[in-house]
């Protein structure tokens, strides 16, 4: 398991058969940073209005949500799962965090800790299925996908829920110095998950069991409780993403975010985490969820059309799945 547990952390780095500098595992190792680096400068050079101060704070404000987010799919990416629910989590208790609000008049930190256990027990549930019914991470997120935003348009009755309170709105608008509440709240969470993956126990067994499950059941590792865990953090993430949401834009919608389960997905496989799991690292994932921050801005500055965004966004995604495949077989 030793053995597994250092290929799927990084393996021989970038070093030769003989223990010599290797250009070419650098530049597979490290090429999303150095693209990430030529876009920057790419939309520098075409617009002055890229490193404004306020535009790139607005980058990092847009990129934290889906970045939150990221931190949990890629949890459950390195497990050799998959989780479709996301989107429909944040809706799901972005509503029930705007009710609590609106109608019940609910202490604000009382709030934010019943968002965070909806999207903990909706993640428990897709665990349960994945990891104690055998069942396949796809079609069970697929179908809590479904059942979570059917939940959250009956919940909500189909309409948005506001007025919310002006303290509450702090959170998703509000800044620390020039640095956005939401920014901190991902930095902080991204630190949370590289201490898991890479300081505690739990961390080693996900790497094990996306690596080779069979090989970490012999060797005593409990499979089934790795994969709740994961699934449950990444519900748990969706609960605190949903705070930042409903904060943000001032109410509860119902058909909040559609397509944030793909994004998510997007920035955690440029990141370098295979698909097939036991293979990934959380700083790729945050690279990966800012470059396509990046990107996203950078074609708003060129007023480019929202769909030939969506071109752009699947045209990443898949050179990133063929380097991620050339990377893991080279």
């Amino acid at each position: 398991m030793g053995e597994a547990l250092n290929v799927s952390r990084g393996g021989r780095g970038g070093s030769g058969p003989e223990g010599s500098f290797s250009w070419k595992q650098f530049l597979l190792k490290y090429n999303i940073i150095l693209i990430l680096m030529l876009i920057c400068l790419a939309l520098s050079i075409y617009t002055n209005r890229f490193l404004n101060q306020e535009n790139l704070i607005n980058i990092t404000r847009q990129v934290s949500i889906n970045g939150i987010l990221a931190v949990g799919m890629t949890m459950v990416v390195l497990t050799g799962g998959i989780d479709l629910s996301v989107g429909s989590l944040v809706a799901l208790s972005g509503v029930v965090t705007a009710v609590l609000l609106r109608d019940h008049h609910m202490a604000i930190p009382m709030v934010v800790v019943v968002s965070v256990l909806v999207g903990l027990v909706m993640g428990s549930l897709n665990g349960y299925f994945v990891a104690y019914c055998r069942a396949a991470p796809f079609v069970v997120t697929l179908a809590m996908m479904t059942a979570a935003r059917g939940m959250t348009y009956v919940y909500s009755k189909g309409r948005p829920i506001s007025p919310l309170p002006a303290d509450f709105l702090f959170l998703g608008k509000g800044n620390l110095w020039i640095v956005p509440i939401p920014v901190i709240i991902f930095f902080l969470t991204f630190l949370l998950g590289v201490l898991i993956l890479r300081h505690l126990r739990i961390g080693r067994y996900i790497y094990a069991v996306g690596g080779n499950e069979t090989a970490a059941v012999v060797s005593g590792i409990n499979a089934k409780r790795v994969k709740l865990f994961a699934y449950c953090f990444s519900g748990l993430l969706c609960g605190l993403a949903a705070i930042i949401l409903t904060a943000r834009v001032s109410a509860g919608l119902p058909q909040a975010g559609q397509s944030y389960e793909l994004d998510a997905i997007a920035a955690t496989v440029i990141g370098g985490t295979s698909l097939a799991g036991g293979r990934g690292r959380l700083w790729g994932t945050l690279v990966g969820a800012l470059l396509l921050g990046v990107v996203n801005n950078g074609l708003d500055l060129m007023e480019i059309t929202s769909f030939y965004q969506q071109i752009v966004k699947g045209v990443i995604i898949l050179g990133a799945v063929l380097l991620d495949s050339k990377r893991h077989s080279a």
